[in-house]
């Protein structure tokens, strides 16, 4: 049986339900017109995000706070983020999916337009924490959004495109965000950014309003109480907290060799939204939790072979192997997630999810930065290694929790899916 935070039971989850006579059903679509508009709307705000995200932290050093003001920059960003993540699952309950992501689009947008007219430190960090806070929206009611337009037997593959669709803003937006500064100026890039969250808020009218199931209670670290939620989130955070050091601290570890730098991340770019995609339609088929150790293992095989940081190949190779990890781990995690709770707590489960990703990011970040002065960027990636070696105890009891639940509960007559 399943258990909630209070006590309660519940039946196994619809995958593991009885559903009576063999039967092969018409496969539910996946590209509805509400699932089209969220995708839209995930793709311009996370476009915003992208496209600025290498910019304003310049402003901030060029302006004359230097790097420490670059720092800062990012890190009210993130700060903003996830503050707000902890108050979204109330918001969504409050006012629904429409009037919340049309706040999230705005907030992540319009500010940056201020700074046209000024880089003053503290009106980039009041910029940021905004934005921030519109970022924070956006993931949490995104997430939460597919996991009820999608039918659940193919939450996976839902899942999987909703990746893909925050996944190629990085790609393109990054790179762009860059070249646009330092050919066209910063006023230009700074409004193509807002524009493209701003223009995004013509889809939401097409969005769900109020959900009837999703219920504004309980707090978000009271969802780790939830039985079976602690084990993925902790996976998925000591992924992400490998996530943080590689996309932070490999281009200095490279700096003799931007090119290679560059084209290791663009590796971990591509492969990160194309395993999240596979991950998700082989989820469908074969279930989710026994993903977790792959994934696991493909991230710290992956950032192992950055030891050798001198040997492009081993670069570029475990940059590769550990966007398919991430990639994976990020669709199977928050699909395993969604399958242990009620439709009510998706909200909940939803900023949890987001939490351990940018939590794990930020510290292994900090982290990272007070080892590797002492002891070298190889080996601060092998000790990275290590603790993603370590997730695998977690992963494993997971894995194996979840076999037994299965092989504890009755055979049913589950209709295939059809592709």
């Amino acid at each position: 049986m399943y258990h909630d935070e209070n006590g309660g039971q519940s039946g196994p989850p619809a995958a593991l339900a009885d559903v009576g006579p063999t039967s092969v059903p018409a496969p539910q679509p996946i590209l509805t017109r509400p699932m089209i508009l969220l995708l839209i709307t995930s793709i311009g705000s996370l476009g915003s995000f992208y496209l600025l995200m290498p910019v304003v932290p310049l402003l901030a050093a060029a302006g004359g706070a230097g790097g420490v003001g670059a720092g800062l920059a990012t890190g009210a960003m993130m700060l903003g983020t996830v503050l707000m993540e902890f108050a979204v699952p109330a918001l969504l309950g409050r006012y629904g999916y429409r009037a919340v992501m049309a706040l999230g689009l705005f907030l992540l947008g319009a500010p940056a337009i201020a700074l046209t007219a000024s880089q003053s430190l503290p009106l980039v960090l009041g910029v940021c924490l905004v934005r921030g806070a519109g970022l924070g929206i956006v993931v949490v009611a995104g997430a939460a959004l597919i996991a009820e337009l999608v039918p659940a037997e193919r939450r996976g593959e839902g899942l999987g495109l909703y990746g893909v669709a925050v996944g190629v803003p990085s790609i393109a937006c990054l790179p762009l965000g860059l070249w646009l500064n330092a050919n066209i100026g910063h006023r230009p890039v700074l409004v193509t950014g807002a524009a493209l969250s701003l223009l995004a808020l013509a889809a939401v009218h097409g969005l769900p309003g109020r959900s009837a199931r999703v219920e504004p209670h309980g707090s978000v670290l009271g969802a780790l109480r939830i039985d079976g939620l602690a084990g993925p989130a902790v996976v998925f955070a000591a992924v992400t907290l490998a996530a943080g050091v590689l996309l932070t601290f490999l281009p200095l570890a490279l700096s003799a060799s931007d090119h290679l730098a560059a084209t290791a991340l663009l590796a971990q770019s591509c492969a990160t939204p194309l395993a999240r995609w596979f991950a998700g339609r082989y989820a469908d088929r074969h279930g989710s939790t026994r993903l977790l150790v792959p994934a696991v293992l493909f991230a710290a095989l992956g950032t192992a072979a950055l030891i050798w940081v001198d040997e492009p190949l081993a670069v570029i190779a475990g940059m590769g192997l550990f966007g398919i990890g991430f990639g994976v781990a990020q669709n199977v995690t928050l699909a395993v997630m969604f399958e242990r709770v009620r439709e009510a707590d998706f909200g909940r489960v939803s900023a949890l999810w987001n939490l351990a990703y940018d939590g794990g990011m930020g510290v292994g970040a900090v982290g990272f930065g007070l080892v590797a002065g002492p002891v070298g960027y190889p080996m601060g990636f092998a000790l990275t290694a290590v603790v993603l070696c370590a997730a695998l105890a977690p992963a494993w009891r997971d894995q194996r929790r979840n076999s037994g639940l299965i092989e504890a509960t009755p055979p049913t007559r589950t209709a295939p899916l059809v592709a």
